[in-house]
């Protein structure tokens, strides 16, 4: 199976890395120190799941040099999304398939306008991932899976042919038969995570140890349950309360990926994550407190800020 990895980061760098040292032909997709790197000494890939590991694939900056592939795991931030849907269109052939394991909700719908609806699927990543220096990711938490799924619902042959040969290189995947819904779980996993971490600058073991943080952390997912029900996806506060569960079994120090952007001095995806809960709850009626309090207060970092404040 060939394989691009748009945008080789925390997420793209962990779950590509693992599918190159299973066997696939993978080539990456990078750009600066961060591929310059990997093209210099490959892709070390540093993880308490599946070891420390460096993988000598091909990487560039420009995947129309790479010719059509059979999958696309499109990993890209959120705000790069339209730009980067555009340059993978040269990746594309009669059958490939395209996941996005972004932290927003709408990015299959960006990519689809790009490449085609038919190529794209739907898929929830699980993996606390960070660059930690140019060539190097750090997989730090999470239980590492990718959940994919047809966006109309049900399986597939070519779903059920993606998820073995990810499953035969090592990967830990499977398919999904209600992916939408699966979506709006992660986003409401992330928008918490992400949220808060960047909010207290606490990681969730830390904003779990305490009370009022904790509620906090909680009601900010029952935003996104409401908003969700709008919008047809039948979310709960059984799904918030489960989302809870699994906070308290990661590890105590893991942040979001907003958080560490924040502490980097990095653009954050805010717009796409708090931000879009307050956004779409405008539009539908329904008020989100704790998720405009979020975006609020990191508004003035949204397009980056000083390092470490």
């Amino acid at each position: 199976m060939r394989t691009a990895v748009m945008g080789a980061g925390g997420t793209g760098g962990f779950f590509g890395g693992v599918l190159a040292r299973g066997g696939e032909n993978v080539t990456f997709v990078a750009r600066g120190a961060h591929l310059e790197a990997i093209q210099k000494d490959g892709l070390r890939v540093r993880s308490l799941l599946e070891g420390d590991f460096t993988v000598d694939a091909p990487a560039t900056d420009d995947p129309a040099s790479i010719g059509p592939v059979d999958f696309v795991l499109f990993s890209v931030k959120m705000y790069d999304t339209a730009q980067a849907a555009e340059q993978i269109k040269p990746l594309i052939g009669p059958e490939t398939l395209v996941a996005s394991t972004q932290n927003g909700i709408d990015g299959e719908e960006l990519i689809a306008g790009a490449v085609g609806a038919e190529h794209v699927l739907g898929a929830t990543a699980t993996v606390s991932s960070i660059i930690a220096e140019p060539g190097v990711v750090d997989q730090r938490g999470g239980p590492g899976t990718l959940s994919l799924g047809e966006m109309a619902g049900g399986t597939s042959d070519r779903l059920e042919g993606l998820v073995s040969a990810l499953q035969r290189a090592g990967v830990k995947a499977d398919a999904n038969d209600n992916i939408r819904a699966a979506l709006w779980q992660k986003f409401m996993f992330i928008c918490g995570l992400s949220g808060m971490t960047s909010l207290t600058r606490l990681s969730i073991g830390e904003i779990l140890a305490n009370a009022e943080s904790k509620q906090l952390l909680l009601d900010s997912m029952l935003e996104v349950a409401e908003v969700a029900k709008a919008s047809g996806i039948p979310l709960s506060s059984a799904n918030a309360d489960g989302a809870m569960q699994m906070f308290g079994g990661l590890e105590p120090g893991v942040r979001g990926s907003m958080a560490y952007d924040l502490d980097a001095g990095r653009r954050l995806e805010l717009e796409s994550l708090n931000g879009k809960v307050v956004a779409l709850g405008r539009d539908l009626g329904v008020a989100t407190p704790v998720n405009s309090a979020i975006a609020g207060a990191l508004a003035p970092f949204a397009d980056g800020g000083p390092v470490g404040k």
